[in-house]
């Protein structure tokens, strides 16, 4: 069916039907709509962050945990048991 001939379908038809059947158009635009297509993000290496290995040659990192230790010991005094 071709445009025209849908628009004097549609014209021939009484107000009230008209306004239905614009309802009913409206109806299945909303379901055949293609969806939006979403930006893809390409996710960045993260060993490419600036941020990693910033550490890495700091002499007082070599152990961690006890570099965190003493950290705690210094702001929290020394933890009891």
């Amino acid at each position: 069916m071709n445009q025209k001939i849908a628009l004097q379908i549609l014209s021939d038809l009484p107000p009230e039907a008209q306004k239905q059947a614009l309802d009913f158009i409206a109806f299945l635009r909303t379901q055949y709509v293609p969806p939006r297509r979403q930006k893809t993000h390409k996710p960045n290496k993260l060993a490419k962050e600036p941020f990693v290995g910033m550490w890495r040659n700091r002499a007082d990192m070599k152990d961690s945990n006890a570099w965190v230790r003493n950290l705690r010991e210094r702001e929290w005094g020394k933890h009891r048991a």
